[in-house]
């Protein structure tokens, strides 16, 4: 049978970004196909597959009144409903494509909802969304976690779901030396997405003066495709509203993030009196062309 005809591919501008770093190839990379409503989900899905990055998001029309603009996030595997640093990178190539809040800050639509964006110089932050899942993990999913990361089930000082929509759960190990040393057996993994977090130690000679953006925390983010995520907003998202709810937390702390994969990922997270947590980084432009589809 001779092929139907296919209309000719249209050019769309297309944009790549490193989120939650200030200098290309440091952070977690991005893909970002503008003026994408004529695209059909197919479509999405078939470009995102073809870029093969951790996500590729789609800029749209918003269709409620709040929004600014609309955006769909997608996997090389499927969609998703919210994701932090797709969040962040989109929201720059909108400012970068001309695009203007109607108000004081950006208000992104997506499938969790709107989602708030607000600008503080050269840094992007967005506004935590609700947990969709929180609470405590079952104990024996605690004890197989740890048995795949290779730590004692001693070494885990606390766990949590820390689900805004991609499905994290979070285990606390003792310190950031431990978690850069993990070496995890990835295939016990295979049905959860691990957010591992520890806190770097003090400085050791007790009189170097408090730091608001020296590293708090190291983190790290094993997803189910069995590799390491280089640097995670939802997750980071995520791990700030267990660890303020559990009290005892500063209003602005730093993590350090894809550390090592040879990246300088930083999440800034700060907490206002409200209760209102943005997670912020800086975003660089690596690629500014047209794709055709």
């Amino acid at each position: 049978m001779p092929r139907t005809p296919s209309a000719p591919p249209r050019r769309h501008r297309f944009l790549q970004l490193d989120v939650f770093a200030d200098r290309p190839q440091r952070g977690n990379p991005l893909a970002v196909v503008l003026d994408a409503d004529a695209l059909r989900t197919d479509d999405m899905q078939r470009i995102a597959r073809w870029t093969n990055l951790s996500e590729t998001t789609f800029l749209l029309t918003a269709t409620v009144p709040d929004a600014d603009y609309r955006v769909r996030i997608f996997t090389p595997s499927g969609e998703l409903p919210f994701a932090g640093h797709p969040t962040l990178g989109t929201a720059r190539a909108w400012l970068w494509a001309g695009g203007e809040p109607a108000g004081d800050q950006i208000v992104q639509e997506c499938e969790a909802g709107l989602i708030t964006v607000r600008q503080d110089q050269d840094r992007l932050a967005f506004a935590a969304p609700p947990l969709r899942r929180s609470g405590p993990l079952d104990e024996a999913d605690v004890a197989r976690l740890a048995e795949a990361l290779g730590v004692e089930r001693s070494s885990v000082r606390g766990h949590t779901w820390a689900d805004n929509g991609p499905g994290w759960r979070v285990l606390e190990l003792e310190s950031a030396e431990q978690v850069l040393s993990l070496a995890p057996d990835l295939a016990w993994m295979a049905d959860a997405k691990l957010g591992v977090v520890g806190r770097h130690r003090a400085p050791a000679d007790g009189n170097t003066p408090l730091d608001a953006d020296r590293p708090l925390y190291e983190v790290r983010a094993f997803t189910l495709a069995g590799v390491e995520d280089p640097v995670t907003g939802s997750l980071n998202a995520g791990i700030a509203q267990w660890m303020v709810a559990r009290g005892g937390m500063p209003a602005h702390w730093v993590a350090t993030q894809g550390t090592a994969l040879g990246r300088d990922g930083l999440t800034v997270v700060d907490v206002e009196q409200d209760g209102t947590i943005w997670i912020g980084g800086s975003t660089v432009l690596t690629v500014d062309g047209r794709i055709l589809a």
